[in-house]
């Protein structure tokens, strides 16, 4: 048990005072960029499924 408490203060000490956190501004637009593309791809899926279904459905009833 006393390992797994020295890997926890350890741990600890290491995120307060080793790792660089970004700004608040990056953050903001690193998560504008996710969503922008994120919101692009499901649109090229969507139309990509449109797609595909008017293909089949027409397919379908030439028999």
């Amino acid at each position: 048990m006393d390992k797994f408490v020295s890997f926890l203060k350890a741990s600890w000490e290491e995120v307060q005072h080793n790792v660089t956190w970004p700004k608040f501004s990056d953050l903001q637009s690193s998560s504008t960029l996710v969503l922008v593309a994120s919101l692009i791809f499901a649109l090229l899926v969507g139309l990509i499924d449109l797609v595909f279904e008017n293909g089949l459905n027409a397919f379908y009833q030439s028999f």
